[in-house]
């Protein structure tokens, strides 16, 4: 029995196009539906993070996250160079349930175990804590406030390749 194709594919995101296409997902979930300011949305990290982006058949984006390493890391990960940091992880309303979230955070791990880092640490917002955990990320430290909204730190060891 063979599966059906996925609707979907994630790849890392090298072009300017490919750039521009994770910032507009940035944009319809941060910006417009959780109304973050887009100023604290786009920041110096952008340039330097590995970027990757949730594609449809049809080339249409329908999902990003993004992970610093190395120095632009360290602020989240308590220093540690061995770990990166994935944030920015948005799925359109469109494609939401269609397990995009989840092949996203793969695909950053994949990035992090290609760069050589141990483990991956994120910022999750409470309510998506459930969904980390299910991918085996584990909360840690006390509840915090990021862009007026509640956020844990959590963190996954992750195996090299």
């Amino acid at each position: 029995m063979t599966s059906a194709p996925s609707p979907y594919r994630t790849r890392r995101a090298v072009e300017e196009s490919d750039l521009q296409a994770c910032f507009r997902v940035r944009k319809e979930v941060f910006v417009g539906e959780q109304n973050v300011p887009e100023e604290l949305e786009y920041d110096a990290h952008d340039a330097s993070a590995v970027h990757v982006l949730a594609v449809a058949a049809d080339g249409g984006a329908l999902g990003t996250g993004r992970l610093l390493h190395g120095a632009d890391a360290a602020g989240r990960t308590g220093g540690d160079p061995a770990v990166g940091s994935l944030g920015r992880l948005a799925v359109s309303r469109r494609a939401r349930g269609l397990g995009v979230g989840a092949a996203l955070v793969r695909a950053i791990e994949d990035e992090a175990r290609a760069l050589g880092l141990a483990a991956v640490d994120l910022h999750a917002q409470t309510h998506a804590l459930g969904f980390y955990e299910r991918l085996g990320y584990v909360a840690y430290g006390p509840e915090f406030p990021d862009a007026g909204m509640p956020h844990r730190a959590m963190r996954r060891e992750i195996r090299p390749a």
